[in-house]
């Protein structure tokens, strides 16, 4: 319970700096994660969204987030709450990000699902959001 209980306040500040850096800093996530990591997103390589593929190493995570902030400027991101139970949390909040070609904004609900071992380290990262709204806004 006390290793959980660490995750989740290492989670949080990596969320809190996230939102902060408006998706600038993206070290902290990469802290986080094993390398071998079950890491999908919703988009997985859907037109318009070519950097939005599974990944299972911390360098395809980096490529993914560098993909990410090259094709969007993040607007803000928030975290409702913090679901945990055993070696899983659920993080439920809402994000917006604006196409940096497009000028069009993208605004959904998100949740994405961590898993960690023993050592704190992720596992595994689902995450989940609109993706008509992320496809719509990357059309001319």
């Amino acid at each position: 319970m006390a290793a959980m209980a660490n995750v989740l306040e290492r989670l949080a500040a990596a969320y809190t700096e996230w939102a902060r850096s408006k998706g600038e800093n993206k070290d902290h996530w990469l802290e986080l994660i094993a390398d071998g990591i079950d890491f999908r997103s919703l988009a997985n390589e859907h037109a318009g969204i070519p950097w939005a593929v599974n990944c299972s190493s911390i360098d395809q995570v980096r490529g993914y987030l560098d993909g990410l902030t090259d094709a969007f400027k993040m607007d803000y991101s928030t975290v409702e709450r913090y679901v945990c139970e055993k070696d899983t949390v659920v993080v439920i909040g809402e994000t917006a990000w604006t196409n940096r070609s497009t000028g069009k904004q993208a605004k959904t609900p998100k949740v994405d699902i961590w898993r960690f071992d023993e050592d704190g380290k992720a596992v595994a990262f689902h995450e989940y959001y609109d993706t008509a709204n992320l496809l719509q806004a990357s059309l001319p």
